[in-house]
């Protein structure tokens, strides 16, 4: 633990820590829009078990660096691509990603409502658990992305440990009101669909070796909600529409 007396390692630290934070955002979209569907009594202990998972995954794949390393090794090629373990990985998160946004949109605008139309609402213990499932699945992928930028970024796993502990800890506090937000408001849930789409295609094309700038994305989604917010400002007093919530 040297480095808690040395000037660089805390800059690098802050750094780290931010961009730990910037990269869980689409963690948080993902977890949010699941946790929705739950219960109300149930979505805050859903919220924090995903995020635990989320912190666990990534310091998880921390302490196994030769391991994570090893997947970038080629398996075997496919039209003339080489694919490796962590792109099989990224492949199939972003296919994933793909068919739950679409299949959330599908369910919000044209499921059945939930008790009516003959719907047959889950078990909550189910869908509790499909829920934190499905949250641990994609938290892999999302730990992927953001384990190998604590890894380029700084040398000291001390350092990229405290940084995960402090934004998982940080996202925790963000995780709730984000997700009344986007409960609150059905165009931004379709929004931050449409922001799992686009986070599920970047993925593809990440596991392909298609690299897409994640500033470019970031600027996007950062671009689609300052708008989305003065939509909501200028029609504040319009009555929103209701979303179907029918139950996994």
């Amino acid at each position: 633990m040297e480095w808690l007396s040395d000037p660089n390692a805390w800059l690098a630290l802050a750094t780290l820590t931010a961009l730990e934070i910037v990269l869980g955002v689409d963690n948080i979209i993902f977890i949010s829009i699941l946790c929705g569907r739950l219960p109300e009594h149930q979505r805050a202990k859903a919220r924090n078990i995903g995020l635990m998972f989320a912190m666990l995954t990534r310091i998880g794949l921390l302490f196994t660096l030769t391991w994570l390393m090893s997947l970038t090794a080629p398996l075997f090629a496919l039209f003339a691509h080489e694919i490796s373990g962590r792109d099989l990985i990224l492949i199939g998160g972003g296919l994933f990603l793909l068919w739950k946004s679409v299949h959330e949109i599908h369910n919000s605008l044209e499921g059945p409502m939930d008790g009516n139309e003959g719907s047959v609402a889950v078990a909550a213990t189910a869908t509790f658990g499909s829920v934190i499932a499905q949250i641990a699945v994609i938290d892999i992928v999302f730990s992927l992305d953001s384990v190998i930028t604590a890894v380029g970024m700084v040398d000291e796993l001390s350092i990229m440990v405290v940084a995960i502990v402090i934004a998982v800890g940080v996202m925790l506090f963000a995780a709730g009101p984000i997700g009344a937000f986007v409960d609150r408001h059905p165009t931004i849930k379709m929004l931050a669909l449409s922001f799992l789409i686009l986070v599920g295609v970047a993925l593809i094309g990440e596991g392909w070796e298609m690299h897409i700038p994640k500033g470019y994305i970031y600027f996007a989604m950062a671009f689609a909600v300052v708008v989305e917010m003065l939509n909501l400002r200028m029609r504040a007093k319009r009555a929103p529409v209701e979303l179907h919530k029918q139950l996994p």
